[in-house]
């Protein structure tokens, strides 16, 4: 390299303050040198940092002690020192115009008085070491630091300072070298990624919702979800648009898109249903998106006007979840057309044939207490029949078994002309009308007094149009006209309808009996009155949940976590009824209720409350409720069961019921009889 003259003493001076910070004379070899500063020395080539090694075993430059671990070998020794002095030195220096040097010096042309300092060489690798970062510089220190291994051999396996020295350099060589394949793992996932973003197809840039997975896949309805989506969308959009005076124009070309595909879809449920043309108007609307996402497509003001489209969807679905509700409840309180046609059909022939004079057959049955009573209260003719007719075909020795039907006069005709002509023998079935109680007055029954007050009236019937949803807001289940029927509270009168009984199964009319419930009457109750099956399991169907017990009435008297059950089968001892004069416990909790203050309406709430602790638990097996509202019952459970409940809405004769159910309680009609088929009564089921 040429030198300019100028700067040829400056270069000088800096050439021996850099070469003095790696060579020391030997006076002061020993003492304490200040150590290379790494922006003097900068780099080093390969085949320089290979002859850069240690001079302790020079015996002409130092006189440290021999640690030749081979031998005298002077001759070594002497092509050591000849190699050493043949070594080239590099230095950097800063002329005045502040750019950067580099000069090349061979050690022949120092004195014999210079010597290469140990210690300033490791550090100098050292730091060579924590600034290289690219793979082929760790070699090349790699191949320097063997190198001065293989030379200083015997001088490190006695010393502890330079093996400990050692180990840490490998430590560390071996940490930078994770690092670095750690780094060109991460440079070779970035490599990858960005070539895969140069393989991205954006020729779909048309498409609307290009991110929806599921309108890339074959399905029935899939163009029909992809334009529903771009209809929400475009009204998104053509709002956003009508709110600027500029656009909108632009708004009224998106509400046209908009009728046109709302046109298409129609009532579609499938693709199948789309009218013709629907395809070319998903891919119009996609383009004119595609036009209206350049223009206003605002992430904020988007999602506020989609927010306000959800909040207004979930009123209307709130709405029409009102009115569903509404609905259902109004089926359920209805009569189907065929079952009115068959009561008006019985009652004509029962007063056309005079069979108001027909007596019964083995009255002496009736009260006889050692045959198997039952109750059943019904103004329902064919549920009722199913009642009976389910238990007498189950039933091992059915003359033994006694049905008291009681009804209001309105069905009283045409239900004792039906069982006339199904006599359904060789059991008995005695018909009753509430009428023939000539003690079921207000005066001694406070819920006919209840039923008769003003505040109930105003309950049932203040709002101005009951028949629809506004009016029936409030308790609406408790609007059923069951509620405000003697025959849904007759239940609690079983000791003053049958005095000379001493036991009797009161059976619901929505039920069918499966199997023969004769051991019911000789079960042991251990004094208690009333056998039926719990429902309570886990926080439900819990006393809490029919009664106040905010009511000191009811928190100071019952247990909140004790165990419901439930009215429909119930197995009633008489004898220990009037004992403990059941009937007046009834009374007194009816009079406290007369506010509805402890519980609401129904006939559950006070059974619980006349019977606590007096209900003795049936096994499970002989009562399964729940058919007329919970739709994932187990045909298997369902078989097993004595009894099977249709409580809730869906009743098996409206058709709201299960179908997969219907076929339990339709299998005991005779759909050949002469009335039935004048009625067309006729219930579609599925195969039991």
């Amino acid at each position: 390299m040429a030198i300019d003259s100028r700067g040829f003493v400056p270069f000088c001076v800096l050439l021996l303050l850099c070469c003095s910070k790696v060579l020391v004379p030997p006076s002061v070899a020993t003492s304490k040198v200040p150590k290379v500063n790494s922006s003097m020395i900068s780099a080093i080539s390969t085949r320089e940092a290979r002859r850069y090694i240690l001079q302790e075993q020079c015996q002409h430059c130092s006189g440290r002690k021999e640690l030749d671990h081979s031998g005298d070998s002077s001759t070594g020794h002497a092509n050591e020192y000849q190699r050493n002095k043949d070594m080239d030195i590099a230095a950097t220096y800063t002329v005045a115009s502040g750019s950067v040097k580099v000069h090349t010096i061979n050690s022949r042309d120092l004195s014999n008085s210079w010597v290469i300092n140990d210690e300033d060489h490791a550090e100098t690798i050292e730091k060579l070491e924590d600034h290289g970062s690219h793979k082929k510089s760790l070699s090349r220190l790699d191949d320097l630091h063997q190198s001065s291994t293989d030379q200083a051999d015997h001088s490190t396996q006695n010393d502890p300072i330079k093996l400990e020295r050692q180990k840490l350099r490998e430590e560390r060589k071996q940490r930078r070298s994770r690092e670095l394949l750690h780094t060109n793992e991460n440079v070779q996932m970035q490599l990858e990624a960005i070539e895969r973003s140069k393989r991205f197809d954006t020729t779909g840039r048309g498409r609307y919702s290009l991110w929806r997975k599921e309108f890339r896949n074959a399905s029935a309805d899939n163009l029909l979800k992809y334009m529903k989506d771009q209809i929400i969308l475009a009204k998104v959009y053509s709002s956003i648009a009508h709110s600027k005076k500029k656009t909108r124009d632009f708004s009224d070309i998106l509400n046209r898109y908009i009728q046109e595909c709302e046109a298409v879809i129609g009532e579609a449920y499938t693709d199948g249903e789309l009218q013709n043309g629907a395809l070319s108007k998903a891919t119009a609307m996609g383009n004119i998106l595609s036009r209206a996402r350049e223009m206003f497509h605002e992430c904020e003001l988007v999602a506020r006007k989609l927010r306000a489209m959800v909040m207004f969807s979930e009123g209307q679905a709130t709405a029409q979840k009102k009115k569903s509700l509404f609905l259902m409840e109004f089926v359920s309180f209805s009569i189907p057309k065929p079952l009115h046609c068959l009561s008006l059909q019985l009652t004509i022939d029962y007063f056309s044939h005079h069979h108001s004079r027909t007596e019964l057959r083995n009255r002496d049955k009736i009260e006889d207490p050692l045959l198997y009573h039952y109750a059943i209260f019904s103004d329902n003719i064919l549920s009722a029949w199913v009642v009976v007719n389910s238990t007498v075909m189950n039933a091992k020795e059915p003359e033994k078994h006694v049905f008291h039907v009681v009804t209001d006069r309105l069905q009283f005709p045409a239900m004792k002309m039906w069982f006339i002509l199904h006599p359904v023998l060789p059991a008995t079935i005695h018909v009753q009308s509430m009428e023939e109680f000539k003690w079921l007055k207000s005066s001694y029954c406070p819920v006919l007094r209840q039923l008769e007050s003003e505040k109930m009236k105003e309950f049932y019937f203040k709002a101005k149009h009951p028949s629809k949803v506004s009016g029936w807001e409030e308790h609406l289940k408790y609007k059923n006209p069951k509620y405000l029927s003697m025959l849904n509270h007759i239940r609690f009168y079983m000791p003053e309808l049958f005095p000379k009984l001493n036991k009797i199964l009161f059976l619901d009319d929505d039920v069918v009996v499966q199997k023969d419930l004769t051991p019911l009457w000789s079960l042991d109750m251990k004094g208690k009155v009333n056998g039926a099956v719990e429902t309570c399991r886990k926080n439900f169907h819990e006393y809490k949940s029919y009664v106040n017990f905010s009511n000191p009435e009811i928190s100071q008297n019952f247990n909140p976590l004790a165990c419901g059950w439930a009215f429909g089968m119930n197995i009633f001892d008489l004898k220990e009824w009037k004992k403990r004069n059941l009937t007046g416990v009834y009374h007194y909790w009816q009079d406290l209720n007369k506010d509805r203050q402890l519980w609401s309406l129904g006939t559950l709430p006070p059974g619980l409350l006349t019977f606590y602790n007096l209900t003795y638990a049936l096994d499970k097996s002989w009562h399964l409720l729940a058919l007329g509202y919970l739709p994932s019952i187990n045909i298997t459970d369902i078989k097993k069961a004595a009894v099977i409940h249709y409580n809730g809405n869906n009743k098996p004769w409206l058709e709201l019921g299960y179908a997969h159910f219907r076929g339990f309680w339709s299998k005991y009609i005779q759909f050949d009889d002469p009335y039935i088929r004048a009625c067309n009564v006729n219930f579609e089921a599925e195969e039991a």
